[in-house]
């Protein structure tokens, strides 16, 4: 499972992951605070994600693995999976792609347009900062969470406004388990965390501006992208109806780049009534999504056997 690196810590897939964990062994990835990394550890770019997420697949073990990534990771974690590919390394018998900006031109929500509206030079001039001398990345360049959360909080201020009048009207009554709940939510939604500067521009440049997955220009490291060349991994898509964050059609993208997986082997499903958060917290990621993604691993976890078992044969 990997979780996004776009503001907060992993604690925003708790949920997620407690069902996951029903049926699976789950591997969850995390992210340090940039704020907590002295600058003597070097810099952390969008082709260092990428390298991670493949030492990741390496270190578990490839052929008996599902990868799911969330939002932000589906972009890199792509990109690792086509350069094991086009490689020849082994690939994850499937990868799940839920609410990610696979190619961000389609049907554009206002994350997108700010990003295309400002230039890149914008980016770096007005929400770039220096980590302050109480910490240990001091003078490291960051994107400070405090900023991802006012934008996020910014975009749905009624819903967020509710929400509070709802949390002191529960407390007046007395209902402690709808406050606890309140709580709860507000506890990872507030957990923050700031990002390495050169990630932070190059996500910037490359899925928003560039759009260099989409367009087929991405080079990690020197090597080109090539989701076209991924062939044995099974490819599931899960976009939320209501998405404000990840468009329609953004995550839908990765079946049109991704020619080389048979027909057979790729799923998409679409959640209706649901928002970014819907399609992996809460009553519907349980109930309705979660058995889709459950029956989709199932599925080739049993097709990934009868093959072999007849090559046993």
């Amino acid at each position: 499972m990997c979780a996004p690196l776009s503001g907060h810590h992993a604690t925003l897939l708790r949920d997620t992951v407690r069902t996951l964990l029903q049926d699976h062994k789950v591997y969850l990835t995390d992210w340090i605070d940039a704020r907590m990394v002295p600058l003597e550890d070097g810099e952390f770019h969008l082709d260092d994600y990428v390298a991670y997420i493949q030492e990741f697949i390496r270190h578990i073990g490839a052929k008996n693995l599902h990868v799911i990534s969330v939002c932000q990771p589906t972009v890199p974690v792509l990109a690792a999976i086509s350069l094991l590919a086009s490689r020849g390394e082994d690939t994850p018998r499937t990868m799940t792609m839920m609410g990610g900006p696979i190619d961000a031109r389609k049907s554009p929500t206002s994350v997108n347009s700010l990003a295309t509206q400002r230039s890149y030079e914008w980016f770096e001039n007005n929400v770039i900062f220096t980590v302050p001398p109480n910490y240990p990345g001091v003078g490291r360049k960051v994107y400070p969470g405090f900023l991802q959360h006012t934008g996020f909080v910014a975009m749905n201020p009624e819903r967020h406004a509710a929400s509070h009048w709802d949390f002191y009207q529960s407390l007046l009554r007395g209902d402690e388990d709808d406050a606890e709940a309140h709580r709860r939510f507000y506890d990872e939604y507030n957990a923050v965390l700031d990002m390495d500067a050169d990630y932070y521009l190059d996500t910037i440049r490359v899925v928003f501006q560039d759009f260099s997955l989409a367009e087929g220009t991405w080079d990690v490291a020197g090597e080109r992208v090539r989701p076209q060349d991924i062939t044995r991994t099974a490819l599931f898509t899960i976009e939320g109806e209501l998405d404000d964050i990840s468009g329609d059609g953004q995550t839908y993208a990765a079946h049109e780049l991704c020619t080389g997986i048979p027909e057979k082997n790729k799923r998409h499903f679409p959640a209706e009534k649901c928002g970014h958060y819907g399609i992996f917290s809460g009553r519907r990621w349980r109930t309705i999504i979660y058995p889709q993604l459950r029956d989709f691993i199932l599925e080739h976890n049993k097709a990934a056997k009868a093959v072999k078992e007849k090559a046993e044969v």
